[in-house]
């Protein structure tokens, strides 16, 4: 027969040895939770190297597609950022199709300004300026073509994958952000058409939703408000997108980015031969002063850019053509070709 003295020994022991194994417990669920976030942190940075690998042979593939058609080299102008960073400026000017083609990458990262997270801050809650500056990374493509035939028209093409982050270098938010979008002087809608559909291809692979919000989203940011005007005849546009996890993003970003060739070059091969007079190559400069005045009021990116230390300017105002025009009180002859094309860029169409 035990003694009570014994049993609580007995008590104490099992206690002891029950509070042992929930500590051990809770030092292995730490250890758990410490790989995990090891791993997270490597996949996002395994990520902006592949992001960055994909824009290299992107802009490589593009670069060597136009130049075929052109029969002009671009310059390669391969920079550095002094706060952290490179990129690689491709510009054709002056060619046989293309007045000015740009197709630019840049792999940067720094310090993100109070400027910038104070434009940032309405759409990342997470981020308080007075905390600022909060080190960065960012890498992306951005192309612009402006070609001399003012029927051909010019396009615009953008992905990005953006970090922002903590002390110990882990992401404290991040997101992918891009589009394409289409800007004829003169509408042809089978162009318009091809150009939607193939991007339509694109998005509907990943998600039924992305194209129909996108298209809205880029019908609503590329929208001269001082003109009551859009910009073009629209695309795709994104911004922020976060929602899924990064790899399937990413997956989407490149399939809209493997999409440019196909969506634009058979419009330049089919119409850079066309025949033009002297007033429809004004008109397309007139035109062409619309693309500057979005670029240099309404554009974020633009904005961005300008705001961020060390920004190289030569590359922010690739997008800009060689030459523009701005007549005063231009209104086009009714019911003309160039009404036509006014007509949808106050009431956008559905393309497909």
């Amino acid at each position: 027969m035990t003694s009570p003295l014994s049993n609580l020994f007995v008590q104490i022991s099992i206690n002891f040895q029950l509070r042992a194994y929930k500590m051990q417990a809770l030092e292995n669920d730490a250890k758990k939770v410490a790989r995990l976030r090891e791993n997270d942190v490597k996949k996002e940075t395994l990520l902006r190297k592949r992001m960055e690998q994909y824009i290299k042979s992107l802009q490589e593939r593009i670069v060597k597609e136009i130049e075929s058609i052109d029969g002009k080299k671009f310059l390669i102008d391969r920079w550095e950022r002094e706060q952290g960073g490179y990129g690689i400026s491709c510009v054709l000017q002056d060619g046989k199709v293309f007045e000015k083609a740009g197709v630019n990458i840049s792999v940067v990262s720094g310090e993100l300004p109070t400027l910038a997270i104070q434009q940032m801050k309405s759409r990342h809650k997470e981020l308080d300026p007075s905390k600022g500056p909060f080190p960065f990374f960012a890498a992306g493509i951005s192309i612009v073509m402006h070609p001399h035939n003012p029927h051909a028209p010019t396009i615009h093409m953008n992905y990005r994958y953006f970090e922002i982050e903590k002390e110990d270098g882990s992401p404290l938010s991040w997101w992918f952000g891009g589009g394409s979008d289409l800007t004829p002087s003169y509408l042809y809608e089978d162009d318009a058409i091809h150009f939607h559909k193939t991007l339509k291809e694109a998005c509907d692979k990943h998600d039924p939703n992305y194209y129909p919000d996108f298209k809205k989203w880029c019908d609503e940011y590329f929208y001269l408000k001082h003109r009551k005007e859009a910009r073009g005849v629209g695309g795709i546009f994104f911004d922020d997108l976060d929602n899924k996890p990064p790899e399937k993003i990413f997956e989407f970003v490149k399939q809209c980015g493997d999409s440019f060739l196909e969506s634009y070059v058979p419009l330049v091969k089919r119409r850079m031969n066309t025949t033009f007079t002297a007033n429809e190559k004004e008109w397309q400069q007139i035109r062409r002063g619309r693309y500057v005045e979005f670029n240099l009021v309404w554009d974020r990116g633009t904005k961005f850019g300008l705001q961020t230390p060390g920004s190289r300017i030569e590359s922010i105002f690739m997008s800009l053509p060689l030459t523009a025009r701005w007549e005063y009180m231009h209104v086009p002859d009714k019911n003309s070709r160039e009404d036509k094309l006014m007509q949808v860029l106050k009431h956008p169409n559905n393309w497909v």
